[in-house]
């Protein structure tokens, strides 16, 4: 296509001015998991079918996206509680899933709040520079033309992303009457059956009709609102935008906890991890003398 890059660029020129540009961009975000990767094959159909009704309100919600020229703030949208507490499962997803996250594009700053097992952080760090390829594919969201855009996120011990079932090669062996040596092992740390992945491919959809370089959670940097995002098993798909080039929106940064750098942040999820592999391992049970933040 000889003539997509001109094209591109008249729709950049084209579009209002990404400096009096505002908005809100409303993303449903959805996480799919596979239970059999998860050891879950001699669980029944109903335990699963149950196993996956609780983790619904952490895998499948909506976010909102406000946004200007130089700012943005991303959260997901307030609910009614429903009064079913996650109990340790609710505190654990919550613990490596981020809060509201904030972007200063000028000052290439992003503020993000994380609750980490009832301890509150603000975790301040500049805004993470992904090297995206462009390509010529194209579809339409909506009413807009997204262009496809690809970039390989590098991944740390905090990004729930970075997780997956570790392959193991060991079902040939269960089933060669190795399944009483393994059934010893009730103290094994369910840690070492999950791997972590250093780098994630993600796939970016953009729209140069909205030129702000801004997208859900830390991504953007692309000439144009991401109105789509897949990573693994998660896909964000925008399914509304209300734009408003005159009045603007104030956006306020989030402010809420313990400020602390990513590798401090990182320091503390380690060290904690750490602390509760090796309770497990010693059969303390959960409550007991843990070390305190």
């Amino acid at each position: 296509m000889k003539n997509f890059f001109f094209f591109l660029t008249f729709l950049i020129v084209a579009s209002v001015s990404a400096q009096n540009l505002s908005g809100k961009a409303y993303y449903e975000s959805k996480t799919t998991v596979d239970m059999d990767r998860f050891g879950s094959r001699e669980m029944s159909e109903d335990m699963k079918k149950q196993i996956m009704e609780r983790m619904k309100s952490y895998l499948e919600k909506t976010f909102i996206l406000t946004f200007n020229g130089t700012e943005s703030l991303y959260k997901e949208e307030e609910k009614l509680e429903t009064g079913q507490g996650g109990g340790g499962f609710g505190m654990m997803m919550g613990s490596f899933t981020p809060g509201a996250q904030y972007k200063n594009l000028e000052a290439q700053q992003i503020l993000e709040e994380r609750e980490f097992f009832g301890k509150e952080f603000l975790i301040n760090d500049s805004i993470p520079q992904l090297n995206w390829q462009v390509g010529k594919e194209s579809k339409q969201i909506g009413q807009y033309l997204a262009i496809k855009a690809t970039a390989i996120k590098q991944l740390d011990s905090t990004d729930i992303s970075a997780w997956r079932p570790r392959r193991r090669d060991r079902e040939e062996e269960k089933e060669e009457g190795q399944v009483a040596q393994d059934s010893s092992k009730t103290n094994e740390d369910p840690m070492d059956d999950i791997e972590m992945r250093k780098e994630l491919l993600i796939t970016a959809w953009f729209t140069p009709q909205i030129p702000v370089k801004n997208g859900p959670g830390e991504y953007g940097g692309l000439p144009g609102l991401i109105l789509e995002l897949n990573a693994d098993r998660t896909t964000i798909l925008c399914s509304k935008i209300v734009l408003n080039t005159k009045n603007g929106e104030t956006i306020n940064p989030p402010t809420k906890g313990k400020e602390v750098s990513r590798e401090e942040y990182q320091t503390i999820v380690m060290e904690k991890t750490k602390e509760m592999r090796e309770n497990f391992r010693n059969r303390r049970g959960s409550r007991g003398g843990g070390r305190r933040f």
